[in-house]
């Protein structure tokens, strides 16, 4: 019954993550027409659990004890951990904003270590936050040289008929497998943020180290349990989130698509299979279609007449609600003598 609650937690975080992670794995071809919404939640799903199984594993390992300290995750802590989470995303959720789950995971895991006085700083100010900045910025500058310098020159001279091209139906195919190439990297990375901490409390549970030769399985079987309600809350609430990216930015067709996820997505699996690094691919792939609003559209019209806006403002204030309410929670948990 101890592990109960942090394991429902985990499922409504892991559905959270699922709506808003559906938008920078399907938002282009949902954008191009490419692809019925009702398959999107299976597809996703399934891509979503291959790539926590495959590639996931040390993300999960980073989330599990490199920030918090792995032998203060009891389930009080856990529970307090997930939750604040849960309902930082869930409010991005409702606002139709696709959020970084891995700022607001590891945020509240500072938010945690910092009132317990605990926080493990060497990878997280090394390798995790420098990575936040420069991700994103690789995304939108390739994404920018790209359209402008590139795409664009070869469109004017009509050699090539990109119209043409894109209507050829193996476009859609390669637009669809790069989508679940996208939802795979998600799940190398996202699935780590339910998975990791929930490792490490199930761990602590049967009093096995995070050294010991059991641990590997332990997190295999964590992010097993976690990455099917992914493809659930994205049935359930990713529709809304998925249309922000996909319709309200700029509307793009299946070569933009196509080299927008494949870009996005490489750069995250970067991060996982190197370095175990929790980020955020909704900014990567965000960041990329912006990149082709400024080359379309321009700057300001970029930035001022689109959802930009509101999504640099939820990303701002989801993960420092993050900090806040595991902080908080931390306090009002110690208070009650729920950490013991």
């Amino acid at each position: 019954m101890v592990l109960v609650f942090p394991i429902l937690v985990a499922v409504f975080l892991a559905m959270n993550m699922g709506a808003s992670g559906t938008a920078p794995s399907f938002a282009a071809p949902h954008g191009a027409n490419l692809l019925r919404r009702e398959s999107i939640p299976g597809l996703f799903g399934l891509f979503v659990l291959l790539g926590a199984v495959v590639a996931g594993q040390k993300v999960v390992k980073t989330l599990a004890g490199d920030i918090l300290p792995a032998e203060s995750m009891q389930a009080g802590l856990v529970t307090v951990l997930l939750l604040s989470i849960a309902l930082s995303l869930f409010l991005a959720n409702l606002l139709r904003v696709p959020q970084s789950t891995s700022q607001a995971s590891v945020l509240a895991l500072v938010g945690c270590a910092a009132y317990l006085g605990n926080l493990q700083t060497a990878k997280l100010l090394v390798w995790i936050v420098p990575a936040w900045f420069v991700l994103p910025l690789a995304a939108f500058g390739f994404t920018y040289v790209f359209s402008r310098f590139l795409y664009r020159p070869i469109r004017r001279t009509a050699r090539v008929d990109f119209d043409q091209l894109a209507l050829h139906p193996v476009w859609r195919y390669i637009t669809i497998a790069s989508s679940c190439y996208v939802a795979f990297s998600i799940g190398a990375n996202n699935v780590a943020n339910a998975a990791g901490p929930l490792s490490s409390l199930i761990a602590n549970y049967f009093h096995i180290g995070k050294d010991a030769p059991e641990f590997p399985l332990m997190m295999l079987t964590t992010s097993v349990l976690v990455a099917p309600w992914f493809g659930i809350g994205s049935s359930l609430m990713g529709e809304r989130v998925m249309r922000t990216t996909s319709k309200e930015i700029v509307q793009f067709g299946p070569l933009g698509a196509s080299f927008i996820s494949v870009l996005s997505a490489s750069l995250l699996l970067l991060a996982s299979v190197t370095r175990g690094i929790p980020t955020a691919e909704v900014q990567l792939t965000t960041a990329a279609i912006i990149a082709v609003g400024t080359v379309k559209g321009g700057f300001r019209q970029t930035f001022t007449q689109t959802a930009v806006p509101r999504l640099l403002v939820v990303w701002v204030v989801a993960p420092v609600m993050a900090f806040g309410l595991a902080f908080g929670l931390t306090a009002l948990a110690d208070a009650l003598g729920w950490l013991g």
